[in-house]
């Protein structure tokens, strides 16, 4: 499932093209020419179901914020046991204050998420010793981080349109790198975005990370050739 951009915009803008049969209907932020929303209707074979259903990709605002820490639990506490257990199953991020987190809506159920931050110290500098030498020359990065999907929809492209929405949004404001901790049972998906290991392994036995880093430039120009054959596994 690829996405076709009609903002307004130039369409050379972060020099990411998205082509596809599926509509999208973006909403601008009245104060910005930043891309804020993208309202697209799935066909019946883009989605789990079979029948037409409404996806929103957006910059999460506080309405959002439960679903997202409900997600958050069930993916690194139950699926990935990264964290310890809670009565609540609510996972709250550390760094939430400052995240910025983009979202996938299923009609209304947020089935897709993941956050981005440019202010260090990053994770990964707390986890790897003199981080930017190990990276390639750059201007400004950012951490990508809280990458989650429902199982239900990882056989489609919600996890590439996050990733599209998070890149031009950090694009936008001046981003031209991005570091991620992935987790060692995703890294063929990682590689295929154009993301490069470097450094060792983090994380526990069960909860392992390859740090990887990705230039926005190099991910732009893959996925303007993808029509929906990168989905996550």
């Amino acid at each position: 499932m690829g996405i076709h951009l009609e903002n307004g915009r130039d369409s050379n803008a972060a020099d990411c093209e998205y082509s596809s049969a599926i509509r999208i209907k973006p909403a601008l932020h009245p104060s910005t020419r930043y891309l804020s929303c993208v309202t697209m209707t799935a066909s019946p074979t883009a989605r789990p179901q079979n029948s037409a259903e409404r996806l929103v990709y957006k910059i999460a605002a506080q309405p959002e914020f439960s679903a997202i820490h409900r997600l958050n639990y069930e993916t690194f506490v139950e699926e990935i046991p990264q964290h310890a257990p809670n009565t609540g199953r609510l996972l709250i991020d550390r760094f939430h204050a400052q995240n910025t987190y983009v979202v996938c809506l299923a009609d209304t159920r947020l089935v897709g998420m993941v956050s981005g931050r440019s202010e260090r110290p990053f994770s990964l500098d707390q986890k790897l010793a003199n981080l930017d030498r190990c990276l390639p020359p750059h201007r400004n990065a950012l951490e990508i981080r809280l990458l989650a999907v429902r199982r239900e929809y990882r056989k489609t492209s919600v996890f590439i349109g996050l990733m599209r929405f998070l890149s031009t949004h950090f694009m936008e404001r001046g981003c031209d790198l991005a570091v991620i901790s992935g987790t060692v049972r995703q890294l063929k998906l990682y590689r295929h975005l154009g993301f490069e290991a470097f450094g060792d392994r983090v994380g526990a036995a069960d909860a392992t990370y390859q740090p990887m880093y990705l230039t926005l430039d190099e991910f732009c120009r893959r996925s303007a050739s993808w029509r929906g054959s990168a989905t996550s596994p």
